[in-house]
């Protein structure tokens, strides 16, 4: 273990997991669980062993995206896996039922989330990919005191609102002393399916004003994309062709 000198907690160390990356907004809405499983899906790809840690409690998405229901009990804190062995640990494969709501306050949130990381069975990986809740609550701030982050990945999408929500998330990376890996502008146009011309739905694109007043470098600018958002909701994003973790630099 070595001490965060930003909180003075010790960040727990795992020898099995080499890369931890986590991927976070300052606000909801913006597509964030989404980038998480590109992000995955392409390390996968590449031959790297990949798990994805869902401490988005309250809102998790990512089990539906891979098309995972239920953990079976018999196997301990194991990670299920999904077709391509992704190893995935998220709260809602532990309830009862998908819909079944998490009414929980912040403190068992974060002792969930830092339970993901220390007691849930991972193996060897090359990289886990952490699914950050919106904002800069407990869960947030859980991870980045004490789990060892390689870095953030910052989500936003095109809005007016995007450099305010992208410098709260920065300044909260700073005061943990966590680097910024980048920016992906998420959503940022939609090409039409009949004439081929770009549709900004959102507005004009920020990624370059974002990236110029924070000094973040731009990963990508993702389209609104009728397939992803369908292979999402068949739980089949391990089908959809991504080019996200290359531009990743770690």
């Amino acid at each position: 273990m070595s001490a965060d000198q930003s909180s003075g907690i010790e960040k727990i160390h795992r020898q099995d997991i080499k890369h931890v990356v986590a991927v976070g907004s300052g606000k909801g809405g913006v597509g964030k669980s989404s980038v998480t499983a590109l992000l995955a899906v392409g390390a996968s790809r590449a031959g790297f062993k990949v798990g994805i840690l869902d401490a988005d409690i309250t809102g998790p998405s990512i089990p539906k995206m891979f098309g995972l229901k239920t953990i079976d009990r018999n196997k301990g804190f194991a990670p299920m896996e999904t077709a391509r062995g992704i190893k995935i640990m998220s709260l809602n494969l532990l309830l009862p039922s998908e819909d079944d709501p998490v009414i929980w306050r912040g403190p068992l949130i974060a002792g969930t989330v830092k339970q993901f990381w220390t007691e849930v069975e991972w193996g060897k990986l090359d990289y886990l990919f952490i699914d950050l809740p919106p904002g800069t609550a407990d869960a947030p701030l859980t991870v980045m005191q004490t789990i060892p982050l390689e870095g953030l990945v910052i989500v936003s999408s095109p809005q007016d609102l995007a450099i305010m929500v992208v410098k709260k998330a920065l300044k909260m990376a700073g005061a943990m002393n966590v680097p910024v890996l980048g920016l992906v502008e998420n959503m940022s146009y939609m090409v039409c399916p009949s004439c081929g011309e770009r549709i900004e739905v959102f507005g004009s694109s920020k990624a370059k004003e974002v990236t110029t007043v924070t000094g973040l470098p731009l990963l990508d600018i993702l389209p609104l994309d009728k397939t992803l958002a369908e292979f999402c909701d068949n739980g089949q994003i391990e089908n959809y062709e991504t080019e996200l973790f290359k531009k990743l630099k770690i």
